[in-house]
């Protein structure tokens, strides 16, 4: 599996998801700097990671989609490489019009960092395939602005197209129908808020997380 982890000014969470990526592969992913212009030939899979991307200024995720190399990332999403954005990564991905609707502030405006229980809406994507549908997972979130929000219509459209891979069990952040995670429309880009790198073995507490990451691994070795 060749991947990478993108590092933006402010990530914090880059390093957490890197290991991620190397418990279930076995192999280290590049680390690309946000000023780079060019993503390692035939990358499979991109990591956009939590954190604080430029401090949060202006609006969480906005000063990063600018980054250079997400133009790189766009194109890797084109020709069919997985993407997985979580937390600041989800709100970069929105921003950056590879996933529609945006991240407001929490309903309530406060900071949530705590474990949620989560449900699977689609096992039918590479990044959910090793859940089953409906099955309840729980992940960690950490966030300030995890508020997903979307018209009526995109957020139908989304529920239409099975595009909503997971949703909270309860009302976390405010987001729109309780969601906590949306594909894109050819399925190979994931944005969501928990963490699931932050639940891949025992001695974090729980292990929901590691079945992302090996699911990504099986959809790799099934295109090979």
């Amino acid at each position: 599996m060749k991947s990478a982890v993108i590092v933006f000014p402010g990530s914090n969470c880059d390093r957490d998801l890197a290991t991620a990526f190397e418990a279930v592969s076995g192999s280290k992913p590049a680390m690309i700097w946000h000023r780079d212009t060019e993503l390692p030939d035939d990358i499979d899979l991109i990591g956009v990671p939590g954190g604080f991307s430029y401090g949060d200024y202006l609006r969480s995720g906005a000063m990063a989609a600018r980054s250079p190399v997400m133009q790189a990332v766009a194109k890797a999403a084109d020709r069919g490489a997985y993407v997985l954005g979580i937390c600041n990564g989800f709100q970069v991905l929105t921003e950056s019009g590879l996933l529609p609707g945006a991240l407001l502030r929490n309903a309530g405006g406060h900071f949530v960092c705590r474990d949620v229980s989560l449900t699977v809406e689609n096992a039918q994507s590479a990044f959910t395939s090793r859940y089953d549908a409906g099955e309840s997972v729980i992940f960690p979130v950490a966030h300030h602005d995890g508020n997903y929000f979307a018209d009526p219509e995109t957020l139908d459209r989304l529920e239409g197209e099975g595009r909503v891979a997971l949703r909270y069990g309860e009302s976390v952040n405010g987001s729109a129908r309780n969601i906590a995670g949306i594909l894109n429309e050819a399925g190979n880009v994931l944005g969501m808020m928990p963490h699931p790198e932050r639940v891949i073995e025992p001695a974090h507490g729980k292990t929901d997380g590691r079945r992302l990451f090996e699911g990504l691994l099986e959809g790799l070795l099934a295109r090979a």
